[in-house]
């Protein structure tokens, strides 16, 4: 009697291997690096200037002033006009560059925004690798810009 062998793979076969390299992917994927891509942080550039604009206008629609507070310990920036807050990754180095004393009193790690728009200024900056991104705060009219700082341009 001759048996004919076949050789290979059954379907069940296939599908059991692929359900268990399903499984292993999910239970190992929330354990992988996780990277802030440039483009994220640009993301996060626009988020930090978006916020930061906010508080101005809210500080000329009060006709009072507003300050974001500037927290680089906990890495965090918080709206002085909403409940917002904003926190930058570890992954992410975060420098501010804040002014000692504004209208003559200690400025306190924030940025203020002024009846008429004005500000007492301030920079943010947000790099990873080759890029950086400031943000930054016009003392004198307030206005909030969003400069690519970055050494090599892709």
């Amino acid at each position: 009697m001759n048996e004919a062998h076949q050789y290979g793979f059954t379907l069940l076969e296939m599908v059991c291997v692929i359900a268990l390299i399903a499984l292993m992917a999910t239970v190992s994927l929330p354990f992988l690096p996780q990277h802030t891509s440039r483009a994220r942080l640009q993301a996060y550039a626009v988020e930090t200037a978006a916020l930061l604009k906010g508080d101005r206008n809210a500080a000329i629609g009060r006709h009072a002033a507003v300050a974001a507070l500037v927290d680089s310990s906990s890495r965090t920036i918080r709206s002085g006009s909403t409940a917002q807050l904003l926190r930058i990754p570890d992954d992410v180095r975060f420098d501010a560059l804040l002014p000692q004393t504004c209208h003559h009193r200690a400025a306190l790690s924030t940025i203020s925004f002024f009846a008429d728009g004005m500000s007492c200024g301030g920079t943010i900056a947000l790099a990873r690798l080759n890029t950086v991104y400031e943000i930054r705060v016009n003392w004198l009219t307030g206005r909030i810009e969003i400069a690519d700082r970055s050494t090599s341009r892709n």
